[in-house]
Formats: C-alpha cells, structure tokens, sequence
C-alpha cells in the first residue's frame, strides 16, 4: 500500500513537473516551460524582452499576452488577474503573463513591445479642450481616415482591431496636439482635429504642418503593422478653414466639445475628394490661401464635391518650402 502511494504521489509530481512549450510572437522563439513558473518568468529566463512594468504584480497590463492556441491549457485566471481584466474588460484570450502558468503547449503573442505601447497600456484619459458654451470662429478643420481598413481588419482578434486603432490614434492625436491642435472627435476609424480654437495664430499653416507630420509618423508607423500584422495601411487626410459653431454639446453626462456648420461638412468632403484624386493630403482653396507662401504643392484638381455646388479647387500638399 505504501509502494502504491508512493508511485501515485511519484505519477503527481511528474505531471506539475511536466515541460511545455511556449511559442511566442512575433518573436519566433520556442521555449520550455512547465505549469509552477508563469509565462513571464519563462520569458524572462529566455531571454525574451518582455514587458513588466509594475515588476509582475498584476498591477498593470503591459505583460499582456494574446493566446493564440491552447487556451484550454492555461490554467484559470486567479483573483489579481481576474480584477484588472475585469476592469480593462479583457477577452478570454488576453491574458496577463505575470500570472498565468500553462500546463501545456501554449501559442501566444507579447502586445506591449516598445515605449509607445507601454504609454497607451498605462496612460490616463485627459479632458477635452474647453469651450465656451457656444461662438462662432474661424478654425482650421482636420478631416483624417484610414484607407482600405476594413480589409487591413478581416482578419484580426477584435483584441487587435481596437488596439490597432488606439494605437493609431495615440501616434496622431500626439501629432496633433504637437501642433496646438485637438481631436475633436472619432468617427469608427477616422477623426476631426480642430486648429485654432484657443489660439488663432496659423491655424491653417498649423493643420498644414500636422498633417505632413502624420504622413510622416504613418510611415514609421508601417514597419510596426508590418511585423505584427504582416500588412499595413494608409491615411487620407483633408484641411478646410473656415467659419465653424464651437460649443460643448450633448446630453448632462455625455457632453463633448465639437464644431458645427457647414465649413466642418465642406471639410469632410475635401479629405474624402482623397479617393477620387489619388491623392493623400488635400486642402481647400480657403486653407490653400492662408498657407501657399509656406507649402509645396503637387496637383492641383478641380472636383464635384457631394452635397456642394459647381467645381470646387483642391490642392495637394507634398511638403514644406
């Protein structure tokens, strides 16, 4: 009977001792692990750059890990993790490394992987520009949107779809406000950015500038989509200025500030013309007048915009003088 127990309690210990094997994207390694050490210690010991900001506490989510496979053999959340991804609203597929342990073969993808990951993991939201309650001014209207994201998304965890995006967002909203701009609001995956609200100064050279910038950051943006998703995705980005309500609307406890009129409608059309133009970066004749003595052109169209009478003139902005 003893010699039985022993063997069983033998037979126990080979199976919490057994070896597993973790594959990690994107950085194509395979390393042995076994269920008494978590995911993150595993890449540790390999060497792998996995990021721990909180010193794998569970007090932060930048270890992050999607599992791509054999989720039914990562053992169930416990009490610290269940906390954070209750209140980060994590699927069942995203895990926090510092806490999870498999018991066996284990595909998965690391998601915090430099420094602009690690700042959208863990920064706070910020107040909107203030506004009075509503006056009408002239400002610089930005118009930006995704080409061909819909084709870029078919096919990726809705985890990277919204990750994707708020990454995007994060690069330019950065942009933006580089510039003395805001975004103003966000329409699926693009936004408005208003220039000049506070300080009129340039806000049409201003938008101008951002926006070369953007295409700029987008670029740099490409190698990181490239790697992760193994495809990317381009922008189409339009500047109108004009005269726009500005005001803070909505009901009591949902109230943003947001501009009106027909200037933000004429700016919307312009960053659309992108389509038809094959271009990238459009301004109306409005904006064109307040910044030809700063900027380099390379078309110049004359397109039917929905909705607006007669042919309307739109140029292309390639760079600076």
């Amino acid at each position: 009977m003893a010699r039985q127990k022993a063997a069983k309690n033998d037979r126990s210990g080979d199976r919490r001792a057994k070896t597993v094997r973790l594959d990690y994207l994107p950085d194509g390694r395979k390393v042995e692990s076994h269920a008494d050490e978590t995911i993150l210690h595993a890449s540790l010991r390999a060497g792998i750059p996995h990021t721990h900001v909180c010193g794998g506490k569970a007090r932060c989510s930048t270890c992050r890990v999607v599992i791509l496979g054999g989720k039914e053999y990562c053992l169930p959340r416990n009490l610290n993790e269940k906390e954070l991804a209750d209140k980060l609203g994590f699927s069942p597929e995203i895990r926090l490394a510092c806490q999870t342990r498999a018991t066996g073969n284990v595909k998965l993808r690391r998601l915090v992987l430099d420094a602009e990951d690690i700042q959208l993991a863990t920064e706070q939201r910020t107040p909107k520009m203030p506004v009075a309650v509503g006056q009408e001014k002239h400002v610089a209207i930005m118009f930006a949107d995704i080409r061909g994201f819909t084709a870029f998304a078919e096919r990726l965890l809705p985890y990277d779809i919204v990750h994707v995006l708020n990454r995007y967002f994060h690069e330019m909203g950065a942009v933006i406000q580089r510039h003395g701009g805001h975004i103003d609001n966000y329409t699926g995956d693009g936004f408005m950015a208003l220039f000049g609200v506070q300080d009129p100064t340039d806000a049409a050279l201003r938008a101008v500038r951002a926006g070369l910038e953007m295409l700029g950051a987008l670029e740099r943006f490409k190698p990181y989509l490239e790697s992760i998703h193994q495809k990317s995705f381009d922008i189409g980005i339009g500047v109108h200025y004009g005269q726009a309500v500005l005001g803070t609307i909505g009901a009591e406890h949902k109230r943003d500030v947001t501009a009106i009129g027909d200037a933000v409608n004429f700016a919307s059309r312009v960053e659309a013309a992108n389509k038809k133009a094959g271009t990238r970066f459009l301004v109306s004749d409005a904006a064109y007048a307040q910044v030809k003595a700063y900027v380099r052109v390379g078309s110049r169209v004359n397109l039917v915009l929905p909705g607006k009478s007669g042919e309307h003139t739109l140029y292309e902005i390639v760079g600076l003088k």
